[in-house]
């Protein structure tokens, strides 16, 4: 509730002799993308014994009537929204992750969504990985040789050693990775940099070890111009080298199960822990 996107006009209970047996909630944003069209189903949850069609239909319903009164054309669950909740990470000790970036395809309401005509548009994979089982291979060390022959050099950055990091940023069109990694390289929070004589070239990080011992980091990337040198992997296992020596306890994240990188995450040790669905109804 504390979100600036909460809207009471939004979030509704299943009630039951006066006891709350179901909750769902979504919001809605012109600012957001696809804000303008939109609106964003956030959970829908039952009781246990309350999980049968009729209950999430009536739920479901509340939801998308009031996209509809507000003047949205559908409905999504996907990773843009705003409303952001932690999940518990399987077979861990309550490690956390951040958000769920759709619908998880173990549970009965992505069948019930499929049932009501939302279409899946994409599969994203959640991935786990212990840190205190990382170790960086020796595959990657004669990657990263071969990259130094070519003048290119990933490491922590230094204000000294490093510089057009705006230039590599402006490459990449993803605001937030201009707005935060700009913001980390000048207030001296940890980033990785792949540099091609002195001038950034990539990114991974930032590195910042969460309350929670998770590996916080906004993402990776190699501008266009410096592609095709290996440098993503090694960015992403020298990120992986630099939350472990920081005492991070574990990292996660999630990536389209047709992603290439998947192949890089999974030699780092990462493994899928659980598959969301991210899907629409259009009205």
């Amino acid at each position: 509730m504390n979100n600036r996107y909460f809207d009471k006009d939004n979030a509704f209970v299943l009630l039951d002799d006066g006891r709350v047996q179901g909750f769902a909630c979504g919001c809605t944003g012109d600012d957001l993308p696809l804000g303008q069209t939109a609106g964003y189903m956030t959970c829908l949850i039952l009781a246990v014994d309350y999980q049968e069609e009729g209950n999430y239909q009536l739920l479901l319903e509340a939801l998308e009537n009031r996209f509809k009164a507000l003047g949205k054309k559908q409905a999504d669950v996907l990773f843009f929204n705003p409303m952001m909740l932690p999940w518990y990470i399987p077979d861990t000790p309550k490690h956390e992750h951040n958000n769920a970036p759709g619908v998880p395809v173990d549970g009965k309401l992505y069948a019930f969504l499929l049932s009501q005509g939302y279409i899946e548009r994409a599969r994203e994979c959640a991935m786990y990985l212990n840190l205190s089982e990382f170790v960086y291979p020796d595959e990657m060390a004669v990657k990263e040789n071969k990259a130094a022959e070519e003048g290119y050099a990933v490491e922590l950055f230094h204000p000294d050693r490093h510089h057009g990091v705006s230039d590599m940023l402006s490459g990449f069109d993803n605001p937030l990775w201009q707005k935060e990694i700009s913001e980390c390289t000048a207030g001296g929070v940890p980033v990785v940099i792949a540099a091609h004589n002195g001038k950034a070239a990539g990114f991974a990080g930032p590195v910042i070890r969460q309350d929670n011992g998770r590996g916080y980091f906004a993402g990776i990337g190699v501008h266009p111009e410096h592609e095709g040198h290996g440098l993503g992997s090694i960015l992403f296992f020298k990120l992986c080298e630099a939350f472990k020596n920081i005492g991070t306890e574990y990292m996660s994240l999630y990536t389209g199960s047709g992603n290439p990188a998947i192949r890089i995450y999974e030699k780092a040790g990462f493994r899928t822990v659980k598959q969301f669905s991210v899907m629409r109804r259009e009205f």
